[in-house]
């Protein structure tokens, strides 16, 4: 079995269970996929996980001042230039190595606009869903690793 094979099928099952149990959880399905998809994006591994859930995390943060900003300011073009003022914001805190990832901090806030602003339903979905890519990840290779008998997992966690 090649390890793409390993990583692909324990993924499909444990995506397939992540959607039949996130809206019986009250979590935002999409929302798990993103931030598992920021976790892979990063890399993987425990240094992938650590940078989605931070830059996720920071996503949401820059999101909801926005959302603040033009709750709270009316004037023509509020909107477009709180986005502009803080997507600066959001890639200039790039030189701060915890925030490297700046395509985590867009998912981060990206989903947070698309859930309406709801923080505290997109918060837990992207962590859950770094642990989803994580359990992914770490499946597959145990799997790979079974299958083939092979007891050296750091050569064979590499596609």
């Amino acid at each position: 079995m090649k390890n793409l094979f390993a990583l692909s099928l324990t993924t499909a099952i444990l995506c397939g269970i992540w959607t039949g149990l996130s809206p019986s959880l009250g979590l935002l399905g999409w929302a798990g996929f993103a931030g598992c998809t920021a976790f892979f994006a990063a890399g993987g591994k425990l240094k992938g996980f650590k940078t989605a859930i931070i830059t996720n995390l920071s996503g949401v943060f820059w999101a909801m001042v926005i959302i603040q900003i033009c709750n709270h300011m009316e004037f023509a073009h509020v909107g477009a230039i709180s986005t502009a003022v803080i997507t600066f914001m959001m890639c200039i805190q790039a030189k701060i190595k915890l925030f490297e990832f700046i395509p985590g901090t867009f998912i981060g806030s990206f989903s947070t606009f698309a859930s309406g602003g709801d923080w505290k339903a997109i918060i837990p979905a992207l962590i859950l869903g770094a642990i989803l890519g994580y359990l992914c990840e770490t499946s597959g290779a145990w799997l790979f690793n079974v299958i083939n008998k092979n007891t050296d997992s750091e050569e064979n966690v590499d596609m």
